[in-house]
């Protein structure tokens, strides 16, 4: 899950990390209101995606007048960055912040490293990159710090990177306290990421987060109530919010014509390769898991009838655990309830595979039969082209 850089900054906030002064503006008004009391400003579009400085969703304002317009230009827009696709995302708020004076720009974060099994803290002398960029240009300027889950974030790791940075003495005692500071709210909010990028020294000598981004772990946001409340889902997919409604929540929506309804994620990943193998391209990432349960697979069904990008289904099914009667008693309710109006083809198999087959024969349910992954990806991609 992930929220905006306002409220970001607002959780740092409590952990002792520094940031500018600002409050949140949703009318042209409020942002004028701002300027007046704060000064010069810079005016910041709250979306979840970042390249907004290229994209123009950063701007400065000198005069509240400016800020008005800025502020009039940018909401209500969609703001289109490298992250969001030719679509974009909407702008319903912009945050209105005091400029700082900026002597140097560096870069801290906190994210999870899968191979070590380890939290790790990365900062780096050039701030104000992305850190990708970093990394594939200069990565002997990223400096890591892994943490020991049982001892946690010890000061000394801070103090290395911060000299490793280059920072003076006072600047080093400063980051490193700031840096565990960071990693308190990582930990404790179960994020999956917490970046500061830039973090700034300013000209009178002191580190302030001049951009913020959280982000957390799904899993964990059953003991986080109050992130909850954070979400905002005007900025996430609507398909991919649906199949939450749907009760589906391993739904990823994707660019091609063919949806996929596959258990397991493996399995999932192999029917994208075939179907990609055949010259087509999936138009979902859809796992119902190891499911017996009817409304679960009516819902995949839901889930897919709505999308318009769907052109043919694919519903690839092995039956461990899960059991293919159950499976098919799903998609003859699915065509009793939804108007299924597309060529579905399943390539069904394995636990109570025949009395599946019984229960959609007796059915009279049209389906175009698959023998294995790779013959239903090839007449899903078939069908779709057809369907075109």
């Amino acid at each position: 899950m992930k929220i905006h850089e306002y409220q970001a900054k607002a959780i740092l906030a409590q952990y002792g990390v520094p940031v500018p002064q600002g409050r949140l503006a949703q009318t042209p008004a409020e942002a004028r209101a701002i300027a007046e009391e704060l000064g010069r400003v810079v005016i910041k579009a709250q979306v979840h995606a970042g390249g907004r400085g290229k994209a123009g969703g950063i701007k400065v304002a000198s005069t509240p007048d400016e800020a008005e317009q800025i502020a009039r230009q940018m909401l209500g827009s969609r703001l289109v960055t490298h992250q969001t696709g030719p679509e974009g995302v909407p702008v319903h708020s912009v945050l209105v912040e005091q400029t700082a004076e900026i002597a140097k720009e560096l870069y801290l974060g906190v994210v999870i490293d899968s191979a070590a099994a380890l939290s790790v803290i990365m900062a780096s002398e050039a701030g104000g990159m992305e850190i990708e960029e970093v990394a594939a240009e200069s990565p002997e300027k990223i400096l890591r710090a892994y943490i020991d889950p049982i001892s946690g974030y010890q000061p000394f790791q801070g103090n290395r990177l911060g000299y490793g940075m280059g920072l003076d003495t006072p600047l080093v005692r400063a980051f490193g306290a700031l840096a565990g500071n960071l990693f308190r709210a990582f930990e404790s909010k179960d994020c999956s990421l917490a970046e500061i990028n830039p973090l700034v020294i300013t000209t009178d000598g002191k580190l302030l987060a001049l951009d913020a981004k959280l982000n957390f772990d799904d899993n964990g946001l059953f003991r986080q109530r109050d992130v909850q409340t954070l979400r905002d889902v005007s900025q996430e997919d609507a398909l991919e919010v649906q199949a939450q409604q749907n009760g589906i929540n391993n739904y990823i929506k994707l660019t091609g014509s063919v949806g996929c309804v596959v258990n397991g994620a493996g399995l999932a990943m192999a029917t994208l390769d075939a179907i990609k193998l055949y010259g087509g391209d999936a138009a979902n990432f859809l796992d119902i898991g190891t499911v017996n349960n009817v409304e679960r697979v009516v819902g995949a069904f839901r889930q897919l009838t709505a999308d318009p990008d769907v052109k043919a289904i694919y519903f690839n099914i092995f039956g461990g655990m899960a059991r293919v009667d159950v499976i098919a008693l799903g998609i003859v309710e699915s065509y009793k309830t939804l108007n299924v109006s597309v060529p579905v083809v399943a390539r069904l198999t394995g636990n109570a595979v025949d009395e599946g087959r019984r229960i959609l024969a007796e059915a009279g349910i049209r389906l175009i039969e698959a023998s294995d992954t790779a013959d239903g990806a090839k007449k899903a991609v078939d069908a779709a082209r057809a369907a075109e």
